[in-house]
């Protein structure tokens, strides 16, 4: 759930009005510095406490500005409650003349988001896609987000849900290579072996992870049994 900004005056009205058991985070526009995360996360904190809430709400800090941007790695590392960042291009580019439409410039800012999220050990989500009568063009830039391993893209409009489950789905062929590499990769640690081969592919520490969490999504959706 997306709250008004913590500077604006309805942000703790907005926090206490959706902070229930039943919400698992709460979306934080336009975090410019780490003192904003632990301020936001203060509120959150109080709400809880207030309601008997045990699980603590999670925070998505947006990713909205030049500040914010520059800072997003202290952003992502402010506290424990922020699961991940999220990109958003309408206030990082329109006041400034860029243009939305430039794959460029967006993803020069996924990349960079994505790499900040990564530093901080946090995942990252891609930004809105305002043109809903676009799929295809919000397909592509789900795709290079995929590519660049986001975890998924903001929907704007319903039509827009089955288009990003499409794409941030794990194929049926990737979860079959994955389950591949983390079978051989018992095998090799069973017999101190630190790297080895998977149709073809020379396979280490790296690949092993990303195997593991693509396996470890497809549990998550239901597409393959847990283990």
């Amino acid at each position: 759930m997306r709250v008004n900004g913590l500077r604006t005056a309805h942000f703790e009205a907005d926090v206490a009005a959706v902070a229930w058991p039943s919400v698992d985070m709460i979306n934080l526009p336009k975090p410019e510095s780490a003192d904003d995360v632990r301020a936001a996360a203060a509120v959150l904190a109080g709400c809880e406490a207030g309601r008997g809430i045990a699980q603590p709400i999670g925070l998505l800090a947006n990713i909205e500005s030049p500040r914010g941007l520059r800072l997003a790695v202290e952003i992502a590392s402010a506290h424990p409650r922020v699961v991940g960042l999220q990109l958003g291009l309408g206030d990082l580019f329109e006041p400034f003349g860029i243009d939305r439409s430039d794959a460029r410039a967006v993803y020069g800012m996924q990349l960079a988001v994505r790499l900040a999220a990564a530093e901080a050990g946090v995942w990252a989500c891609d930004t809105v896609y305002g043109a809903v009568k676009d799929p295809d063009g919000y397909t592509r830039e789900a795709e290079a987000a995929r590519r660049l391993g986001f975890i998924g893209k903001s929907c704007i409009h319903p039509t827009q849900v089955p288009l990003a489950n499409a794409v941030f789905r794990p194929s049926d062929a990737e979860i079959a290579a994955a389950l591949r590499v983390v079978e051989a990769a018992r095998g090799a640690e069973a017999n101190g072996v630190g790297a080895f081969l998977v149709d073809g592919r020379m396979i280490d520490i790296p690949f092993v992870t990303r195997a593991e969490a693509i396996v470890s999504a497809a549990r998550r959706l239901g597409l393959l049994a847990a283990s």
